[in-house]
């Protein structure tokens, strides 16, 4: 090992002394207080305020246009571009009154982030004056260079030409900030040729999709009163807060989102003491800064909670339309982030940014509802309803089972490898729970019988009285279950909590759509055959439930026994991001976004091109991140401290009498472990340093790229990680320049 030399003992010094100096800094640190004031201006008055909503609509814009527009939203009517300077003329009034001087075309690349280029409304008009103009040509239509966001191979780089167009299903909404007010237009984002590159187009795609033929199977079953159907969804979103004097000490949190180091802390969550504890008034301060925000901002977020790790918090918001819901989604991370750094704190949103407690998710409630309010995953109360809802909820079922591993798709990232499998978070094998009412009413169904005991009287058909009301609490919830009913909708568990919920929520649609479609198929065929339409909707659900019930699972999805019992029933289990990802590009998922004109195959292979990507970059950022740690700052700190070890051993030796010196001390035990292990360090060091150098010069297409970092690289930074958390627990704590975990959960 290279000797420490002075100026090499003093930068670790200083690096130590600087996590002191942070402890000190949050203890003397004056609490910033929330702003809120909910007694001179109500919570009723602040929401929406700084939202373009329906009602500011209703008194600006003439009447004729306000219904234009509202046809649009609520029955896909395409809109007039003669209406578009109407309503653009009033969205400008209404945001230069607010004090806005800039607008925005507000959209979500494949970056997963949003982006944004603004435009003052100042224009030149005659004679050396100056306007403020918004034209309808503004509002629909933006061109913002698509060369330098990520297309998957479906353009190449010189092609530059992009377009933004308004989404008027999302309403506009003014960003106010101390630094000005800026006029936020959400907008797909598509390229010359007409391919989206965006998140927000193939959700609205599959939107329309999945309300063509949920249409056309209501009205097989005789629903002629709903005209349009939606998906609704509602976010629930876990995150971590921690201070930040210790966010500005670790690199790793800063450029990776997660602590690459750090050993367990000696407390973390088995005491179940944080989740739905009091919230400490420094967080409170935080959320209520951050809830006023959203309010105004039209964001209806419900619930917020202390969650299971220290240091770990969870908002969910009220269901909304699911485009509008995504637009929430990235507004809340957003609107999070800011105002955490205001309360001199960071927000976390990685699946796992401390290794040893709870990770973070996003768990997507999705359900289904028409124009009239009504769930469609609503248990009823009548035959009639019931039968709707059953044929509903197989569709589902199938769809799950079908297209299980897609659904698993969607979720496979770097950031939540970390965080599927374990006992946080729901496995990589996609199952249903249904609890334990409506399980039986499906078993009975398949079966024709009724066990003894049972909640259900006799055996039921559908459509006809012996169907029982199903409440919505019938049974216990399923926390182990990726995909569970709850009631009146579906909880997809598995959604990473910083990724956005446009993509599974357009598979999702998209899958249930494929399943609609064959139901209504098979129902169509059946009464065309002779049956009535409640004689082939019974014979149709039967038949589905009996094919696809191998997803149905009420039980322990941690435990091995399902993983052999899933093994069995032949459900997939893709354990991770690279051997999940390449069912995107399999000819039957082809098939399935082009069927429903949801994605076409060049759109469909570029996002699987920038998934690939993605994860590459990821990997090699937590390299050189790794390396540069590990090498910079672990490696001095553990030098330092065995220099001093062999230091007072040598004095010690010094100043014993030769004859009275021991032939073994345990100094001398202490000299060589430390030695052995930072031996170990820097060899691990260099194993990651040799395979990065080969993963740069690694051939292959982006999958077997992606597959070396995953066989290779991986276990090398995990190696390196193994031995300096080691470290972390043996060298002198004043030497340590890393804040710990110990400290950053619980100091803030």
């Amino acid at each position: 090992m290279p000797p420490v030399t002075a100026a090499g003992r003093e930068g670790v010094m200083n690096t130590a002394n600087a996590r002191r100096e942070a402890i000190k800094t949050i203890q003397d640190r004056e609490s910033v207080f929330s702003s809120v004031d909910y007694i001179h201006e109500s919570m009723i008055d602040q929401f929406g305020s700084n939202v373009f909503s329906r009602s500011v609509m209703r008194t600006l814009l003439p009447k004729d246009a306000y219904r234009a527009l509202i046809r649009c939203l609520d029955h896909g009517e395409r809109l007039e571009p003669a209406l578009a300077d109407v309503v653009a003329n009033a969205m400008k009034d209404w945001a230069i009154s607010r004090g806005a001087t800039h607008f925005t075309h507000w959209f979500q690349p494949m970056t997963g982030a949003t982006a944004e280029k603004h435009d003052s409304f100042l224009q030149p008009g005659g004679d050396n004056e100056w306007l403020l103009e918004f034209s309808g040509k503004n509002l629909i239509q933006g061109e913002p260079d698509a060369s330098s966001f990520p297309s998957g191979g479906i353009r190449s780089t010189f092609e530059a030409r992009g377009y933004t167009g308004w989404d008027p299903t999302s309403p506009a909404f003014i960003v106010d900030s101390i630094n000005g007010k800026t006029l936020c237009i959400p907008t797909v984002f598509c390229a010359f040729s007409g391919h989206a590159l965006d998140k927000k187009t193939p959700l609205l795609r599959s939107v329309e999709a999945i309300n063509k033929q949920a249409i056309r199977l209501l009205r097989l079953l005789g629903n002629s009163e709903s005209q349009r159907i939606t998906c609704t969804v509602g976010p629930e979103q876990e995150y971590f807060l921690i201070d930040e004097a210790f966010y500005n000490l670790r690199p790793d949190l800063i450029n990776a989102g997660r602590a690459l180091f750090g050993a367990r802390p000696p407390k973390g969550q088995e005491m179940e003491d944080h989740y739905w504890g009091s919230i400490r008034e420094r967080v409170l301060a935080f959320m209520m800064d951050a809830e006023n925000e959203l309010y105004r901002l039209g964001v209806p977020v419900k619930t917020r909670h202390n969650e299971v790790a220290p240091a770990q918090f969870e908002v969910a918001p009220i269901f909304e339309q699911s485009n509008v819901a995504t637009d929430h989604n990235m507004l809340l991370m957003e609107v999070f982030r800011r105002t955490a750094q205001r309360h001199r704190l960071r927000c976390l949103f990685h699946e796992k940014p401390f290794s040893g407690i709870n990770g973070s998710g996003k768990h997507n409630n999705w359900s289904m509802a028409d124009d009239k309010g009504s769930n469609l995953l609503e248990p009823g109360s009548t035959p009639h309803e019931n039968e709707q809802f059953l044929v509903i909820l197989t569709a589902v079922i199938r769809a799950v089972n079908k297209w299980g591993k897609l659904l698993r798709a969607t979720v496979a990232f770097a950031g939540n490898d970390h965080r599927l499998g374990a006992n946080e978070a729901p496995p990589a094998i996609m199952s249903i729970y249904l609890g334990d009412t409506l399980g039986e009413v499906v078993d009975s169904i398949i079966t024709g019988k009724v066990p003894e005991g049972s909640k259900v009287s006799k055996v039921m058909e559908l459509g006809v009285s012996t169907l029982p009301e199903l409440p919505r609490d019938a049974s216990d919830r399923n926390r182990t279950s990726p995909f569970a009913f709850t009631g009146n909708k579906f909880e997809f568990r598995a959604v990473g909590a910083s990724q956005s919920i446009a993509w599974p929520n357009t598979v999702l649609n998209t899958m249930v759509a494929e399943s609609l479609d064959f139901m209504a198929s098979k129902i169509d065929q059946l009464i065309k055959s002779g049956k009535t339409s409640n004689q082939a909707a019974q014979t149709v659900v039967k038949e589905t439930l009996a094919e696809n019930n191998r997803v149905i699972f009420n039980g322990d999805n941690y435990s091995e026994e399902w993983h052999k019992e899933a093994e069995r029933r032949g459900l997939p289990n893709d354990r991770n991001t690279i051997e999940s990802l390449p069912t995107l590009v399999s000819p039957e998922v082809k098939r399935l976004f082009s069927s429903y004109g949801v994605l076409t195959e060049e759109e469909l292979v570029s996002r699987y091109n920038i998934m690939l990507e993605n994860y590459i970059k990821t990997i090699n950022i937590e390299v050189q991140l790794t390396l540069n740690l590990a090498s910079t700052m672990i490696l001095p700190a553990a030098l330092q401290y065995q220099g001093n070890i062999a230091s007072s051993i040598a004095s010690m030796y010094q100043a014993l009498r030769e004859e009275d010196r021991p032939s073994s001390m345990q100094h001398d035990k202490l000299l060589k472990d430390i030695w052995e292990r930072t031996s170990k360090l820097k060899f691990s060091i260099d194993q990651l340093e040799a395979v990065s150098k080969e993963a740069d010069h690694a051939t292959g297409d982006h999958l077997e790229h992606a597959k070396f970092y995953q066989q290779k690289v991986i276990p090398a930074i995990n190696a390196v990680r193994a031995v300096a958390d080691e470290l972390e627990s043996i060298v002198d704590d004043s030497l340590w320049p890393l804040p710990k975990f110990r400290e950053m959960l619980y100091i803030y």
